[in-house]
């Protein structure tokens, strides 16, 4: 029997923004990948809301990838922004093993942004 696994998470742009003031590069290296850095960044105004979004989705897809010890390196979930306009989540080593693990496939993500929250929800196939 297939099974659809999901989560959603919530998260204030302005917590956010405040962490990049903060704690500038090596927040947002420890978090995410060059190329979400690189999409966010040319958001220019949008930047904060862009990485909330992508902060939401990795928190998110933790939900449903269920890690035994609470969590996975950050930058092992990458959001990436499709020429079409709509995202895909790609799994990097431990989180891609994770997905393996628990016969987890198809994972989908959408992500939505206002002036003070974003929110993702991303859900999974479960075939085992």
């Amino acid at each position: 029997m297939t099974q659809v696994r999901v989560g959603t998470d919530l998260v204030e742009i302005a917590s956010i923004a405040e962490s990049c003031d903060r704690f500038g590069r090596r927040y947002l290296e420890r978090i995410f990948t060059d190329a979400e850095i690189a999409y966010c960044e040319a958001g220019g105004t949008e930047m904060a809301q862009r990485l909330a979004a992508r902060f939401a989705a990795k928190e998110a897809c933790m939900k449903v990838l269920r890690p035994p010890d609470g969590g996975i390196p950050w930058r092992s979930i990458e959001v990436v922004k499709m020429p079409g306009g709509w995202c895909e989540l790609h799994l990097h080593d431990a989180a891609r093993r994770l997905a393996e693990a628990g016969g987890l496939t198809h994972f989908s993500v959408c992500l939505s942004h206002e002036r003070s929250a974003a929110v993702a929800v991303v859900a999974a196939t479960v075939t085992n």
